[in-house]
């Protein structure tokens, strides 16, 4: 059966990261996504390392099931071609800085204007309006400007970033979200939009009970790190053999944990009796804690923790995540031929419907520069020789 989102074109003008995870994210739930790449060396991000046989990994994270064409940015038959098709598709995303799209003669008035239906999606990183709104769209920019790097880290580490692009791919999240509203939108009005989000937007929008807590009672959070701000005990401990997530967050389970830890004394020690002294006495809380975890490992506290209704798990480095079993069941890792790599293997869409019977979402790899160029041209009605002469006059570009 047919995917989601199977029938929708979608001209994708974005380059590192946070457009591309969007339309990515929309190419596995079936769209036809185009990706336009300018010469002569195509996304930034096929420079970022490391590398795998020089291509750059980076770069096989967000692209994959598109179409990869090439085409010349700065010169204007190449940017006629691109209105063309942008005019011919259903969706355009694009994550220039802002007032890039309109300067190109591709800004969301101009198109709509021929085509009303037409769904523009745009990603910066700080909006389209106020002060900010010219300012590069970095991620760890955005992560400090957000306050996002304020709550993370410890009070002996300061602020310290995520460690991914959260702001990005966020960012990317909300637009899919954006998208596929205006998608059905379209289908109850006839009308196409413009629909914004910016990695600033998206990470305040994670702020969650931080948040609140400052627009509430203007309580300025501080950096906790692996501990809850407001439970004890309630994160990380260590083990035998590592770290331990523990997250016993009522009194019954606060009795159960002492009773596994042979700890049974704690439940009436005055410092412990409820979470507000355990709050104020964490710190050796955590110590006492400790002394009975290190008897055991992650993986043999896990279970008798579990089984006894304490939510629990150990914390992973990669190599334990792609190897773990629930991870192995859960089919999170596909894998794809790639023309230069072989077989790849990639994190798939964390999504799944009745509907599409494999339940596969990597369909194919992302592709090397200008790998479609000619098919696509020709799927978007352009003659075999008009396709060859562009190619001859370097407006495009297709991989040998």
């Amino acid at each position: 059966m047919s995917r989601p989102l199977a029938g929708l074109k979608v001209l994708d003008l974005t380059r590192a990261l946070s457009g591309p995870f969007s339309t990515m994210i929309l190419a596995d739930l079936g769209a036809e996504v185009i990706k336009v790449e300018p010469m002569p060396g195509g996304d930034m991000v096929r420079q970022w390392g490391p590398f795998d046989e020089d291509i750059s990994v980076y770069y096989l994270s967000a692209n994959r099931n598109k179409k990869g064409i090439g085409i010349d940015f700065r010169n204007e038959e190449g940017l006629a071609l691109i209105k063309s098709m942008a005019l011919k598709s259903d969706i355009v995303v694009e994550n220039f800085k802002v007032g890039t799209m309109q300067a190109m003669g591709l800004g969301y008035e101009e198109l709509s204007s021929q085509k009303p239906e037409i769904i523009m999606a745009s990603i910066s990183g700080f909006g389209s309006k106020g002060p900010a709104k010219n300012w590069a769209g970095f991620d760890q920019i955005a992560q400090g400007y957000s306050g996002f790097m304020s709550l993370t880290g410890t009070s002996e580490s300061g602020p310290t970033r995520v460690g991914t692009a959260i702001g990005d791919l966020t960012a990317g999240m909300w637009m899919v979200i954006g998208i596929l509203a205006a998608v059905v939108e379209l289908k109850n009005s006839g009308r196409g939009q413009h629909v914004e989000t910016s990695l600033l937007a998206s990470l305040i929008s994670l702020l969650s009970v931080q948040g609140q807590r400052y627009l509430s009672v203007q309580e300025i959070p501080e950096p906790c790190g692996n501990v809850h701000p407001v439970i004890a005990p309630y994160g990380a401990f260590e083990t035998a053999d590592g770290p331990l997530n523990l997250a016993p967050a009522t009194q019954a389970m606060w009795l159960r944990l002492c009773s596994i830890l042979d700890l049974e004394p704690m439940t009436t020690d005055s410092r412990f009796l409820t979470n507000a002294d355990r709050m104020k006495n964490r710190h050796v809380l955590k110590e006492q804690l400790e002394v009975s975890l290190k008897r055991k490992t992650r993986m043999e506290w896990t279970p008798l923790m579990i089984q006894s209704g304490i939510p629990a798990g150990p914390i992973n480095n990669l190599e334990d995540v792609f190897n773990d079993p629930q991870v192995l069941a859960c089919k999170l890792v596909e894998t794809v031929r790639h023309p230069i790599l072989g077989d790849l293997k990639q994190v798939g869409l964390p999504l799944s419907t009745s509907h599409v019977e494999d339940g596969s979402s990597v369909r194919s790899a992302p592709p090397v520069f200008g790998q479609h160029t000619s098919s696509v041209f020709a799927d978007y009605g352009f003659d075999p020789s008009e396709i060859e002469r562009l190619l001859q006059q370097k407006v495009i570009h297709q991989a040998d």
